[in-house]
């Protein structure tokens, strides 16, 4: 392994563990706080700080399925090892890790919970619009969600993730030996 894949792996995997240490820290404190509390308010009628067990999957829905979140989880965690493998270390695939990254971080955010406590802390709360609660590692999987979609619409083109095909490789082995 290269200087360059080794230093885009180092990266990722510290990025990882402080987005991951973000999300368990914020739900500590409001554990810590809120749990058995009324909601702490930051702007009246729009948004607060309300703790909430989620023992199901955005918008409650699949109640009670932790073994089913649990493979989901670690099939996410396992495409996203399987791509940064095969990641060119290029400048050009940052962005690319960088939502790998966030993704992994908040799959894996939840199944601490889920493996630990059984349920999701949730503690973000729009009241203005009534949008179900939601958590930091929620953020982390919608934000990095949108960002693939806009990345791989507008910004890679298909030779570019080329490299993440087995056919692709196959094909780039077959030139290198000619």
């Amino acid at each position: 392994m290269d200087q360059r894949k080794r230093s885009l792996i180092t990266s990722f995997l510290i990025g990882f563990v402080i987005l991951v240490g973000l999300d368990q820290w914020t739900k500590g404190l409001v554990v810590k706080y809120l749990k058995g509390n009324p909601p702490a308010v930051l702007w009246e009628g729009v948004f607060e700080f309300r703790y909430s067990e989620n023992r199901g999957a955005a918008f409650g829905m699949l109640q009670e399925q932790q073994g089913f979140f649990f493979l989901i989880a670690l099939l996410v965690l396992a495409a996203i090892i399987f791509v940064l493998v095969r990641m060119p270390a290029a400048r050009r695939y940052r962005p690319l890790a960088v939502c790998l990254m966030a993704l992994g971080a908040g799959a894996m955010g939840n199944m601490i919970d889920r493996v630990s406590q059984g349920f999701v802390v949730d503690f973000l709360y729009f009241k203005l619009i009534n949008f179900p609660i939601f958590n930091v590692a929620d953020c982390y999987v919608t934000l990095s969600a949108f960002g693939l979609v806009l990345l791989i619409l507008f910004y890679y083109k298909d030779e570019d993730m080329a490299c993440f095909s087995l056919k692709g490789q196959k094909g780039k082995k077959e030139e290198e030996k000619q």
